[in-house]
């Protein structure tokens, strides 16, 4: 699989945009790796980088060749994944990217559950925004996402999706937390600590809030749960997460989370997917159908 090293090579200068720095991290000398470049763009034909004095931008031959190169480098990384699951090794990795909700509890659960029965499994987790998780997706560089409220693609094949209410997170001894359900209403009458507007739930609460002409008391904001959960318990703000993410009494924090009312902000999909067309390997075929698992277990019943 020598054309493989020469195709992560390309890769490399794709991602660094320099030509010497993609070198030193594969440990050639810059005019090795750039004769190499130089050899594949004369046998293509075309130039695949426009050289300029600080680095290197991907031509739109470049752009192609990249996507190409990508692609065939995932297909040999499953290939050589499904000869280790023959030989019971199940090695991974397994790649994901997904919202920050899923990350303390939901997906880091069954991930410590898969690896007692896989211990040679490698995860690689890529905490993102919904939009820059499909781009990942079509990308190929990630097996799977796991994002809320995301934008279907033609490309992308849906494993499994599940509907999420939103939800206030107070702190245990707030006036809200004697709510089972919250109106958005009340909420305004709240010092809040809101997530930034790259994540998909504040988005869900702008949409909502001008189309009511209803103003939040935000007086933070964060694009980190984490620090979101520190202002609610240190400040005794309140903020808002999907309801898979929101904190329980088991995980001791002193926080707990309130469905809003669903006639102030209606559900929208927690969505499993992959790109369409791709085949897994066997251990991240086995893990999404784990998820998949998890997630049905969470749908009210009917």
């Amino acid at each position: 699989m020598r054309h493989l090293k020469l195709l992560s090579h390309v890769v490399e200068v794709a991602r660094s945009g320099s030509i010497r720095k993609a070198a030193e991290r594969l440990n050639l000398t810059p005019s090795a790796m750039n004769r190499r470049i130089q050899d594949l763009e004369a046998e293509i034909g075309t130039p695949l980088f426009e050289r300029r004095p600080r680095g290197v931008k991907l031509t739109t031959a470049g752009e192609m060749f990249v996507r190409y190169a990508r692609s065939q480098i995932a297909d040999a990384e499953r290939m050589k994944s499904q000869v280790e699951d023959l030989r019971g090794l199940r090695r991974g990795p397994i790649q994901i990217a997904c919202s920050q909700a899923l990350a303390f509890d939901f997906l880091a659960s069954r991930i410590a559950t898969f690896q007692k029965a896989h211990s040679k499994v490698v995860f690689d987790l890529k905490v993102m925004d919904h939009e820059r998780a499909l781009a990942a997706l079509a990308a190929y560089e990630v097996d799977l996402a796991l994002v809320y409220r995301p934008a279907i693609w033609p490309t992308l094949r849906v494993i499994a999706s599940i509907p999420q209410r939103l939800v206030v997170i107070t702190r245990a001894d707030h006036p809200l937390a004697a709510k089972k359900t919250v109106r958005l209403s009340e909420c305004a009458d709240y010092p809040a600590a809101l997530p930034d507007r790259t994540l998909s739930g504040r988005q869900v609460l702008d949409e909502v809030a001008t189309r009511r002409e209803l103003r939040l008391n935000m007086l933070a904001e964060s694009n980190s749960f984490e620090m979101l959960r520190g202002l609610v318990s240190r400040g005794n703000m309140i903020s808002f997460q999907i309801e898979i993410g929101a904190p329980s009494g088991d995980l001791g924090m002193g926080l707990v989370g309130r469905p809003i009312d669903t006639r102030d902000i209606p559900t929208a999909d927690l969505v499993l997917c992959q790109l369409r067309g791709r085949s897994l390997s066997v251990a991240a075929a086995t893990f999404a159908e784990i998820l998949a698992k998890g997630m049905r277990s969470l749908e009210p019943a009917a």
